[in-house]
């Protein structure tokens, strides 16, 4: 009789709703996500100026992103009744929760980038982790 091989990992840790887990972690992992995250780490911020600190960043992914963490209860958005109106937005205590994890991420990518581009730049010349066309074609 062959022996059952035990998978193990992280996953088989996670209680039964491990598709919403995949879902948190997957909002969480976004680029946009983790630099509104750190931008907001500073204090409370007008949407304008969440925008312009984050280069590249569309206005629809901005909207996006800060409704999604907001929804999530990362984040607060606090409108004041003015004219103009004014919106501001700011972390919350689980969005604050979240810095330690989004800053071991940036400094892993910021110690690693130069190797990574290396990689990249090697695997385009070498073909390696690029689908081959088959034979004939």
């Amino acid at each position: 009789m062959a022996a059952v091989r035990q998978i193990a990992g992280p996953c088989q840790a996670w209680p039964e709703d491990s598709a919403f887990i995949r879902e948190v972690l997957d909002r969480i992992g976004d680029k946009w996500t983790m630099l509104i995250v750190s931008t907001l780490d500073a204090g409370p911020l007008r949407y304008s100026d969440v925008q312009a600190s984050i280069p590249g960043i569309s206005q629809r992914m901005l909207t996006q992103t800060l409704k999604h963490l907001e929804r999530d209860g990362m984040l607060v958005r606090t409108a004041y009744p003015e004219v103009p109106p004014r919106v501001e937005y700011e972390l919350t205590e689980l969005g604050r929760s979240l810095m330690e994890a989004v800053m071991a991420m940036a400094a892993w990518a910021a110690a690693h980038h130069r190797e990574i581009a290396a990689n990249r730049a090697a695997s385009e010349l070498t073909g390696v982790g690029r689908s081959k066309a088959p034979a004939g074609s």
